[in-house]
């Protein structure tokens, strides 16, 4: 099973509820590159973060997740077929996929073997992309001044080793592939109080917590933000930079 099942499968519901939406450029980006679009295969899936912007464009989207929890909040829809299985045993034939892509996940990974089986069922000319974000920030400086302290020193230390990929804009990754150009792509919500807490409530390191002081510190995280927040029901912009890698298999 694979790691990011451990730190999700608890939180599945929220984080179908919560976790921000891909830009809908990037995966037009994508689509563009691509051999031809007949098949996707979206490693990691969750719960389809990114498997419905791509069933948009392409004919037929395969999802994987090893996590049973996130595939069962997954949505229905015609293009899809959602499964429960490792990365580096898809289960997809060899030579078929236009595009794999992992969003938000390669970190949790055995990244050599899904690279490898991302390598088998890919087509000449399939890309291969990946990308991940960071915490976020908040417009409001005060709340985010909280917001910050919360993932640096609240949780901090909590977080998984592999975090340190996702900090890093899985620049020290080598891609056994030729690496294309891509444009600076961001995500960007307006949220309400209610939302953001939400949303830290499915960070891996907020549930870590959880699981070693049995307490949630997303509640005080709550009572600080509205000291600050004004109107509780009023949004405020959150914005993500997203760090894309993408490559062709040759």
């Amino acid at each position: 099973m694979s790691p990011a099942s451990d730190h999700f499968s608890s939180v599945a519901r929220a984080y179908a509820a919560y976790r921000p939406r891909y830009p809908e450029a990037l995966f037009d980006f994508l689509a563009e590159r691509a051999p031809a679009r007949e098949l996707a295969w979206d490693c990691a899936c969750g719960n389809g973060q990114a498997t419905i912007d791509l069933a948009a464009r392409f004919d037929r989207v395969i999802a994987t997740d090893a996590s049973a929890a996130q595939i069962a909040q997954a949505p229905p829809h015609p293009n899809i077929d959602w499964r429960v299985a490792p990365a580096e045993r898809s289960g997809i034939p060899g030579a078929t996929c236009d595009i794999v892509t992992t969003a938000q996940a390669l970190h949790w990974l055995d990244i050599d073997a899904f690279f490898a089986e991302a390598v088998r069922v890919s087509r000449s000319g399939a890309l291969v992309a990946v990308w991940s974000y960071g915490g976020g920030a908040v417009d409001l400086p005060a709340a985010n001044a909280i917001f910050q302290r919360f993932g640096r020193e609240i949780v901090g230390s909590y977080w998984p080793p592999q975090r340190h990929l996702v900090d890093e804009g899985y620049r020290s990754i080598p891609l056994p592939f030729d690496e294309i150009e891509v444009p600076r792509f961001e995500m960007a919500e307006s949220w309400t109080l209610d939302q953001l807490v939400g949303y830290v409530g499915t960070w891996s390191a907020t549930s870590a917590y959880r699981k070693a002081l049995n307490e949630d510190p997303t509640i005080e995280l709550d009572a600080r933000l509205r000291e600050v927040w004004g109107n509780p029901d009023e949004p405020h912009r959150v914005v993500w930079p997203l760090s894309v890698r993408v490559g062709r298999v040759s």
